[in-house]
């Protein structure tokens, strides 16, 4: 739910060795790991690096998940199906033209400190993320709202931004047009609620209205303790929450190994596993892909885009992975088929720079491909550059930006083709699209397009399959223009034991609520408990 990028890929190797394991003991895992004593704490490994605990400015998947300890908005996730749950909301109505919709919040909704959540705080929170300039990750996600676009561009006044709290339990929300996902929306991180303290203060240290407060925080770990003031605090078992930041794959192996860690989300080292029975594998709502910017000419022709799309030896670019992808949005049921991008046509490509003035390329500047220093991500990259230079005369070369830029040199101006990994931030084909309208502020592509406009537009105030079909049809547009470059649809690898963990599941999202989890009592041997009564 957010700009959930992990920065590392999975080779089809690499899955070949994890998928057999999944929820099992293999005959060649290697020693169980210790089983430390049955308790209700939990400590939890996340890769190591910058975080950013004020969620109007987050987008990493690893903020997402941390944030359902200490985060609440009007609806949060159900931990199976992902399908929006009430949560800070107990009642809403929708009113005949299906725009506005009325919240009512829980009368024992409350902060860590017994202060009560208030309707006022929510749209608070929201106008603060809108604010002009601000330029918070998710801000073009609110431009569902009746104002929010004009308001976050500096065009209206903030009076004219359809969110209004009229007393501390009813917050009224007018949309632009009726919008049946508004609710799953709703459970995306970036419409929580923070303390007016916060706002008006540092919103760097939480005050949480979650199931669970910061107790302790540092650049190593964060520790968490059960908040007491959380409106169902007695639906939540875990008492205690240790956050550790691992430096690499290696140490994560190593609290696993120690068994120290219950749940691994992020980087580790396999091969270092001493027993891989917890490594967890499933499908995932995500997609790997490349794409051209149009902000420097002549790439904003999408003649050359295309051009460059038709010139790639896709099978020889996928082959590598498991789940290859030829589309953009990763497979939803009822969902069009859209048609991908699969076929090489060099005949094809070589016309369209004929047409578009560059015949054989001549002409055309340097084409900067940007990329992680990951052995897969240079792979791809070299064989881009080489059918492009070979195939269309294109001069390219290959930017490789440490991990830790990456995600802010994509904002910067100095480069053509970037590559990232996106996670929908809930199931539906909007999540994906959104973020090519030209208002965006997740548009790093420079994405525009007066006719994918329309299109996105016009899915607005349609539902069911008809909004399916424009959203294809505007997904089919991104494809056929040579905007995206779709590599694969990642699947979601966590380390975890589900004989020890309860209230953990497999899910399209990879967002696992806090709330749900409890360690389970170890299970004693046949006879054991006769033996010791002896």
């Amino acid at each position: 739910m957010n700009f959930k990028n992990r920065f590392f890929l999975l080779t089809f190797s690499c899955l070949i060795f994890l998928c057999p394991v999944v929820g099992s003991h293999s005959q060649d895992s290697g020693p169980p790991r210790p089983w430390l004593p049955h308790s209700d704490e939990m400590t939890v490994v996340f890769s190591a690096g910058d975080r950013e605990l004020d969620f109007r400015m987050s987008y990493m998947a690893s903020e997402a998940q941390i944030f359902t300890a200490i985060y609440e908005g009007l609806f949060s996730y159900h931990p199976i199906t992902m399908e929006p749950i009430p949560a800070v909301a107990s009642r809403w109505e929708l009113s005949t033209d299906r725009r506005e919709w009325t919240f009512t919040i829980r009368e024992n909704a409350r902060y860590q400190n017994g202060d009560l959540v208030r309707a006022q705080d929510f749209r608070d929170t929201w106008l603060s993320l809108l604010e002009p300039g601000r330029n918070a990750p998710y801000s073009s996600l609110f431009d569902i709202i009746e104002g929010a676009r004009e308001y976050r561009l500096d065009s209206v006044s903030v009076e004219e931004v359809g969110i209004r709290a009229p007393s501390d339990r009813t917050l009224i929300v007018r949309l632009n047009s009726p919008a049946a996902f508004f609710l799953s929306m709703l459970c995306h991180h970036s419409f929580g609620a923070m303390h007016p303290s916060m706002l008006s203060g540092d919103p760097s240290v939480p005050i949480s209205n979650g199931p669970f407060y910061i107790e302790e925080m540092n650049e190593h770990h964060i520790v968490l303790n059960r908040n007491p003031y959380y409106w169902d605090s007695e639906s939540v078992s875990l008492s205690r929450l240790d956050l550790r930041f691992a430096i690499d794959g290696d140490e994560a192996a190593s609290m696993w190994n120690s068994g120290e860690a219950r749940w691994i989300h992020g980087d580790v080292n396999y091969d270092a596993l001493t027993d891989n029975s917890g490594i967890q594998v499933n499908a995932m709502f995500a997609t790997y892909y490349f794409y051209v910017r149009s902000l420097r000419k002549p790439w904003d022709d999408f003649r050359l885009r295309r051009a460059l799309s038709l010139a790639l030896p896709w099978d020889e670019i996928r082959e590598n992975h498991l789940l290859p992808a030829i589309s953009l949005i990763p497979p939803i049921p009822s969902y069009p088929d859209v048609p991908g991008l699969a076929e090489t046509d060099i005949e094809e490509a070589e016309r369209l720079l004929v047409e578009a003035g560059f015949p054989g390329g001549e002409g055309l500047p340097e084409l900067v491909v940007r990329i992680t220093p990951s052995r897969e991500a240079s792979r791809i990259a070299y064989l881009m550059a080489a059918s492009w230079y070979t195939h269309l005369g294109v001069p390219v070369s290959i930017d490789v930006v440490p991990f830790s830029d990456y995600l802010q040199s994509l904002k910067d101006d100095d480069y053509d083709v970037g590559s990232i990994s996106w996670i929908g931030d809930f199931a539906d084909p909007h999540t994906f699209l959104q973020m090519w309208m030209r208002d965006s502020n997740l548009n790093d592509a420079h994405h525009d397009d007066e006719d994918f406009e329309i299109l996105m537009a016009r899915s607005m105030i349609e539902e069911g399959g008809d909004r399916w079909d424009t959203l294809a049809e505007a997904e089919s547009l991104l494809l056929e223009r040579g905007n995206v470059l779709p590599i694969s649809h990642n699947p979601a690898v966590n380390i975890i034991n589900l004989n020890e963990i309860d209230g953990w599941y497999h899910n399209l999202l990879d967002i696992h609520p806090f709330k749900y989890l409890s360690i389970r009592a170890r299970r004693p041997l046949p006879g054991l408990v006769m033996l010791m009564g002896e």
